[in-house]
């Protein structure tokens, strides 16, 4: 059994004073997640922040309110009860989490958090045999579901097509400049400069494993220096690349990727076979890296296969002489 899920309350038997406490604590919760989102969101995408703020203060304003009807009710004491004490209440995803997957992953979790609270306080009305738990938990469904009409009444007021238009560019920007253009310099790096060692160790010895771990070692000890070297080079506070940690990270494993792609062949014994698909795999990586040059970085698609598989033909060209000398 799981650690923790024995202790787990089941909804149907908490008391009405609990759900509502529940309730209570999820409201809390929520208004602070989207301050968290706010917050992340201020310096680059303002107008989205100001619907995050507003939203906020919509789940401050509910809290309130049952706030209020607990005290009329229960009084001032509100039972300390969670959603992980519940068994099988909707869970949030924690915000760092969500944080690096973009503004419009950020919206999209947003919207998600809604909906789970209203589809779950409409099936907990809907078994509820109580007539006022069953008027509590309609309302606060009902609540949930006002939720999503404000959050679109604040997206109309705050985000524009001008403004949707402007973040979205801002979006797509910053995750060029951390996650595309370091994760592509290290896959060129890893997928070309790999090349000369791993074909010259092939011809030079036309041993498979051999030549692999010459692979995986140059793939591995490439990929530590270039992750290194990123995270190094640039804090980001000036150039607004991101996080050296988020690039460093996309490119020390891209390079990694590269280099490995053309060393696992060599894990057949059959040294021809091998090569065969080492070279089929070195042609796929050549092409990607085109594609992604001409997707990403709008490089003309005929430039970027001419310089990648040129690059690529030298460096190849060059292992395979000097293993063969």
């Amino acid at each position: 059994m799981i650690p923790g899920f024995a202790h787990r309350r089941r909804f149907s038997d908490l008391s009405e004073q609990e759900i509502l406490a529940l309730a209570i604590a999820s409201e809390e919760d929520d208004g602070r997640i989207y301050r968290s989102y706010a917050a992340m969101l201020r310096d680059e995408f303002p107008a989205s922040a100001a619907v995050f703020d507003g939203m906020a203060q919509e789940e401050d304003e509910h809290r309130r309110r049952l706030i209020d009807l607990h005290t009329d009710r229960f009084g001032d004491v509100i039972p300390l009860i969670r959603r992980e004490h519940v068994s099988g209440f909707y869970a949030r995803r924690p915000v760092w989490l969500v944080e690096n997957l973009g503004l419009d992953r950020i919206r999209q979790e947003a919207a998600q958090m809604e909906r789970d609270a209203e589809r779950f306080y409409t099936a907990a009305a809907a078994k509820t045999s109580d007539a006022a738990t069953r008027k509590l938990l309609g309302d606060l469904a009902a609540a949930e579901a006002g939720h999503q009409d404000t959050a679109s009444a604040l997206e109309a007021t705050h985000l524009d097509d001008n403004t949707r238009d402007t973040e979205a560019d801002a979006a797509h920007r910053q995750f060029v400049l951390t996650w595309v253009q370091p994760g592509l310099a290290g896959l060129m790096d890893g997928s070309v400069s790999t090349l000369a060692p791993i074909f010259a160790t092939a011809f030079a010895t036309q041993d498979t494993w051999t030549t692999f771990l010459v692979g995986l070692a140059a793939s591995v000890g490439a990929g530590i220096s270039m992750g290194f070297t990123e995270a190094a080079s640039d804090d980001g506070q000036i150039s607004g690349r991101g996080s050296p940690i988020k690039r460093g990270f996309a490119s020390g494993i891209m390079t990694t990727v590269g280099g490995l792609g053309h060393a696992f062949p060599y894990l057949i014994a059959d040294f021809w076979t091998a090569t065969v698909v080492a070279l089929i795999v070195v042609f796929i990586e050549l092409w990607a890296i085109a594609w992604i040059q001409n997707r990403f970085m709008e490089t003309p698609f005929v430039k970027a296969v001419f310089q990648v598989v040129l690059g690529g033909a030298l460096v190849f060209a060059a292992g395979a002489l000097i293993g063969s000398g």
